[in-house]
């Protein structure tokens, strides 16, 4: 019997239900699921650089955003106050869609 202990989608328990099988779940305390999501984002983001296909690079990139919302509700704010935060940044300092890559500042 293959054990996980980690944080999982909600309608994951659902899905092993409707393959026939049985698992066990809990519900996590608000300190434990914060840690849970910090762990998440970072095993996502390691299977992101270990995608070989622009396809699998695209689902961990999806599989971050949805760490992403539930991390910005943890610090009590929503995804569209998140976006806001984003833009007002993207508007006061640019975006990287110029792919401006900064070498060195000197006093001159």
């Amino acid at each position: 019997m293959p054990v996980y202990n980690k944080l999982v989608r909600d309608r994951i328990p659902e899905i092993i239900a409707a393959g026939g099988k049985t698992c066990r779940t809990r519900t996590l305390d608000e300190a434990a699921y914060r840690s849970e999501l910090l762990a998440k984002l970072k095993e996502e983001s390691a299977e992101y650089f270990a995608a070989e296909r622009p396809e699998e690079a695209l689902e961990e990139l999806a599989d971050m955003l949805e760490v992403m919302r539930a991390l910005a509700v943890t610090h009590g704010v929503s995804w569209e106050a998140l976006e806001a935060l984003r833009e007002r940044k993207a508007e006061a300092r640019g975006g990287f869609a110029e792919r401006v890559y900064l070498i060195d500042v000197s006093d001159a």
